[in-house]
């Protein structure tokens, strides 16, 4: 199959100066091999700049905050007790770096600490026990219900891992060689890296749902305030937030990381007021397993965003 052809961005910007940014951020991107979508709003004045905003991508673990909205609406109702004890055992949960992923023993969690191990530390296991109480038809029905059309949750967290594995095998190297190999030729030899297939979303989708988390106009005031505290508890800073540190400045976000996506959405909240909401979501043309310059980019990304939007 030969090479997809070069792609040109669709900007988003509500004045000169604004789209002026979205088109050096994405040429900073398209500098370091990277491709995606990206999008930030002021939720206070509706103001926004970004570019390919419309644009579906597979989500890896930023489908983790629609799951946890979910569960912590059910929680919210009385349908699901937040202590509810959970046995996870390693032998069958979802493989990963962090949290109950990466035990070697069984054991049990209350399901409101569950919901703290998805978001503040992306605990995969975790994900999938609260999948087997909330499952993915249910909160993709629950998607649909809130009118979030643009995001889709279509299976759990350790397919991802059996998708890649079946394409590579226990190899992750090729697997990620693979990946690289497929966005370069607009294919998908690994199942869950299609948007046809995958927990997928697009910028301006994930935007939307941030705002509507932020306003309190989605699901029920305690659960869009839960889902705010346990975001701002986030333990990965080297994406959007990297460069928005400040005793002045709240960032409350969550990441998603597979292969060749390095993705992150979130809210930056100023003591002067202003509240952005952006969504990153990257997808690397060059083999990486690590890449903090692609990190940095993405920071300076929400830095230059931030900064254009509050002024």
């Amino acid at each position: 199959m030969s090479a997809a052809a070069a792609h040109h961005p669709v900007y988003t910007g509500d004045d000169t100066a604004l789209l002026d940014v979205a088109e050096a951020i994405a040429a900073d991107w398209a500098a370091l091999g990277v491709r995606g979508s990206f999008l930030a709003r002021s939720l206070d004045t509706g103001r926004q700049l970004g570019f390919d905003v419309d644009e579906p991508t597979p989500l890896a673990s930023v489908v983790k905050v629609p799951l946890a909205l979910a569960v912590l609406e059910r929680i919210a109702t009385g349908d699901l007790d937040p202590a509810l004890p959970v046995t996870v055992d390693p032998g069958t949960s979802s493989v990963g770096p962090t949290g109950l992923a990466a035990f070697r023993h069984p054991a049990t969690v209350a399901v409101a600490d569950l919901v703290l191990l998805m978001l503040s530390v992306s605990d995969n296991a975790a994900a999938d026990a609260l999948l087997g109480l909330v499952t993915v038809a249910d909160v993709d029905a629950r998607l649909r219900a809130w009118g979030c059309d643009g995001i889709r949750m279509r299976h759990r967290m350790n397919h991802l891992y059996e998708c890649a594995a079946g394409a590579a095998g226990n190899d992750f190297s090729l697997a990620l060689e693979l990946a690289v190999r497929d966005e370069r030729a607009g294919r998908h030899t690994i199942e869950t890296l299609d948007p046809a297939h995958a927990n997928a979303g697009s910028a301006a989708a994930l935007v939307a749902l941030l705002r509507r988390v932020w306003c309190d106009e989605i699901a029920t005031p305690p659960a869009t305030a839960e889902l705010r505290r346990l975001m701002g508890l986030q333990v990965f800073t080297q994406r959007l937030a990297g460069e928005l540190r400040a005793d002045t400045l709240r960032w409350s976000g969550k990441t998603g990381t597979f292969l060749h996506l390095r993705h992150e959405i979130g809210v930056v909240e100023a003591e002067s007021g202003e509240r952005v909401a952006m969504a990153a979501l990257t997808r690397s043309v060059r083999r990486a397993g690590l890449a903090p310059d692609i990190d940095l980019a993405i920071g300076v990304a929400g830095r230059e965003a931030f900064e254009a939007l509050r002024g």
